[in-house]
């Protein structure tokens, strides 16, 4: 079996609530000055545990105006705003967006590197501020992963930044800080979740230990995402799909994405489509791209996802396939890109782009050139 490094954050809390034990927790660390990242529609979920910190005398500088695909200059300027306040902790409640630039608030405050240069793997220098996640999307996994991603405008790409730094000290997974998300947005956050699942155990460096991961969160959102899109206050289903979400974070770290991440990043730094969205459209035709370079693995897929088996692993497989087309559209993800915005004239663009994320497309089971990339692309249309 070969070596594997899971780094996960030191504290991990699963739970309705939860974000009670965070404020508890966060009181007996002996910090004082607490920069919270968050959106608008999040601040009345969170405004009566701020204010039990600001009884115990902790002093809050919050931030809300995170866009959905920030960008090296917006991280720069919320960076400026989190050094005035002279910030020595930080805490992200929010989607993927809003914790990645937590984690990077937390990595540069006190740090001379420029986030510019640290696109790739390993390439922060040291341990930056305390900081804590609380995801209310299910989602990115993003509260778990060493990654962070921003939009990089000198090249109208999305980019990221993978270092042991940049996982929280704690994530408290909170699934009541979900309920009132919109339906479109858990179905996109559902399906990006999913992918993160079904390209860890696809991936050239599938692991054991991480299939585990992998498996039971496939089996949590197949079963769980139209039920949670349908009705936001079905309690159950979101909390499998925070569960399942959570398990596809812990998959990030040390096995990562491939193809469908590698080419849902040019339809969101040219055409800022949220990543989840661009993830969903991508998926089944990339599944159906990589299922020949290993039928097995494909066809335990479709199991996971509830799928009853065929005659053989390549039956099974192309039902995976198959489910995935259909639960995309149960929950509303459109199946063309002409449905985005997306002309047919951008393909070799986006294909040539695409080709810049290798740090992903390494990963994918089968080899990926710019031809089978224009072809997946076309095949969307």
């Amino acid at each position: 079996m070969k070596a594997i490094t899971l780094l996960q954050p030191q504290k991990i809390v699963f739970g309705t609530g939860c974000i009670e034990t965070f404020v508890e927790d966060y009181q007996k660390l002996g910090l004082q000055r607490l920069f919270v990242l968050t959106a608008p529609p999040i601040r009345p979920l969170i405004e009566e545990p701020l204010e039990e910190l600001r009884k115990a005398g902790i002093s809050i500088e919050i931030f809300q105006n995170i866009l959905a695909e920030p960008t090296v200059n917006d991280f720069k300027a919320i960076l400026e705003v989190a050094r005035e306040f002279k910030a020595d902790s930080v805490v992200g409640i929010g989607g993927g967006s809003v914790l990645d630039v937590t984690k990077l608030v937390a990595a540069f405050i006190n740090s001379d590197q420029q986030v510019e240069d640290c696109f790739g793997t390993g390439f922060i220098q040291k341990k930056g501020l305390w900081f804590a996640c609380l995801p209310t999307t299910a989602g990115t996994g993003s509260e778990v992963s060493p990654n962070a991603i921003l939009l990089d405008e000198r090249d109208h790409l999305k980019k990221g930044i993978v270092s042991p730094f940049l996982i929280a000290d704690a994530a408290y997974v909170d699934p009541k800080l979900t309920w009132t998300v919109p339906a479109k947005v858990t179905a996109d956050t559902g399906m990006d979740a999913l992918t993160h699942c079904i390209e860890a155990y696809t991936n050239k460096f599938a692991h054991p230990s991480v299939d585990i991961y992998a498996l039971k969160g496939i089996q949590l959102i197949a079963a769980n995402l139209e039920k949670a899109v349908n009705n936001g206050q079905d309690q159950e289903a979101r909390e499998a799909l925070a569960f399942g979400s959570l398990y596809g974070g812990l998959c990030l770290g040390p096995v990562n994405t491939a193809a469908v991440h590698a080419l849902s990043y040019p339809l969101g730094g040219e055409f800022h489509i949220p990543h989840g969205l661009s993830n969903a459209i991508l998926l089944p035709s990339v599944m159906k791209f990589n299922m020949p370079a290993n039928i097995k693995r494909h066809a335990e897929v479709a199991i996971a996802l509830g799928c009853e088996p065929g005659k053989n692993d390549e039956e099974t497989a192309q039902r995976g396939v198959d489910f995935i087309y259909q639960l995309a559209a149960a929950v509303g993800i459109p199946d063309k890109l002409t449905a985005l915005g997306i002309p047919q004239t951008a393909v070799d663009g986006m294909a040539k782009a695409a080709m810049q994320v290798q740090r992903l497309l390494k990963n994918n089971p089968r080899e990926v050139t710019e031809q089978d990339a224009k072809a997946i692309y076309n095949s969307l249309y």
